[in-house]
């Protein structure tokens, strides 16, 4: 049963003892202090090791693009050698982890950038409500970036890759989905530039493109991924013709020779974005031919026959994973899945509850002998 979520996949220099990866999933447990991971995300990675492979959640690459309470980031000294007893707990069960990077852009409130606004690719302001510390608050317009801007953002990006190998992870994937910056460069309702980052859809990739090719010069190519979001409207976030955008975006990733590319294509619940507009992974495959990863609302039948099909090389689970540690053994033993708990305070809460307290299969079994 699910033989093909089963077979190793090589993407690069990175080899998947299976094809049931753990999607990014921010949790919000970098809590004391702010932005710096501790021994509760050690246990909580640790004990879902069992993924093919482990993308983290989103890591702030620099304190102007960080705007969630207690997310986890990659840019001091301190952040990068607390990230290292997680590694190797992953790495010590035999699984494999790759950091995923992230610079929030117009997403990123006031308060987290004493008073300043935040970047983007233009002057233009989030819908709804941002998270802070001190409960929700609406967005403030973002300030374009300057050439300046972009150059060192560029150059934040590179340093949190170099720490990423530092505390020896094993690759890095750039978070080019849900409305965050690289997303606001890549879509034309949020990038109005007239520059050469703006305009068509080539130009709107350049950034993306300069910040692949530094994570590259750290890590080379074949230990680099990204995730994008070609699926609608993803936090105000949208395109006029997505077939273009993403097509463009696939171009590069093929031409820079990327490990793998994960596509978030959300079902009729997904978050982050319309689910009534065509699906672009079929384009995209016909693009780029490196590892493709699908991610949203899978069922393990799904999953199995859509890599057995060849629509994908692997499928990414998010939210079955908050609530089974153990997912790919009970995809395996064709078993029953555990429901999310406490939603959504067990998701972003700073408690363990709802984090590192799922049962395992093999303890749901033992209790149910005793």
């Amino acid at each position: 049963m699910h033989e093909a979520l089963f077979q190793p996949l090589q993407m690069g220099a990175l080899t998947a003892k299976n094809r049931i990866f753990m999607a990014p999933l921010t949790r919000g447990r970098a809590a004391d202090p702010m932005f710096t991971p501790n021994a509760l995300m050690a246990t909580y990675y640790r004990q879902r090791a069992g993924a093919g492979m482990i993308l983290t959640e989103a890591t702030g690459i620099s304190r102007e693009g960080l705007g969630w309470p207690s997310a986890p980031g990659i840019w001091s000294d301190e952040q990068t050698e607390a990230w290292k007893p997680i590694v190797k707990g992953v790495h010590d069960e035999s699984g494999m982890i790759v950091m995923q990077l992230w610079h929030m852009g117009r997403i990123v409130h006031p308060v987290f950038l004493d008073g300043q606004p935040p970047v983007s690719a233009s002057a233009t302001t989030a819908p709804g409500e941002a998270h802070t510390p001190t409960g929700k608050q609406p967005y403030a317009e973002a300030r374009a970036m300057t050439h300046e801007d972009i150059q060192r953002t560029i150059a934040d990006y590179r340093r949190a890759a170099e720490n990423a190998r530092k505390a020896g992870f094993d690759g890095v994937q750039l978070h080019g989905a849900n409305g965050y910056l690289v997303d606001q460069f890549l879509r034309d309702k949020t990038n109005l530039r007239t520059d050469e980052y703006g305009g068509a859809p080539e130009n709107r990739t350049r950034f993306m493109r300069e910040v692949l090719e530094a994570l590259i010069d750290v890590w080379g190519a074949d230990r680099v991924g990204i995730r994008l979001s070609p699926n609608g409207d993803s936090q105000g976030t949208d395109d006029s013709n997505p077939a273009a955008t993403f097509g463009a975006a696939a171009k590069v990733c093929e031409e820079l020779g990327l490990a793998f590319v994960e596509l978030r294509e959300p079902g009729p619940d997904g978050t982050f974005g319309q689910t009534d507009v065509p699906k672009q992974s079929p384009l995209i495959r016909q693009i780029y031919t490196g590892a493709l990863i699908l991610n949203s609302d899978y069922t393990a039948e799904e999953a199995e026959a859509d890599v057995a099909s060849g629509k994908c090389d692997a499928v990414s689970f998010g939210r079955p994973y908050i609530s089974n540690p153990d997912l790919e053994q009970r995809i395996a033993a064709g078993a029953h899945w555990n429901p999310n708990k406490d939603v959504p305070k067990s998701w972003y809460f700073p408690i363990p509850e709802g984090y590192v307290d799922y049962p395992t299969l093999a303890e749901e079994r033992a209790e149910a002998a005793e």
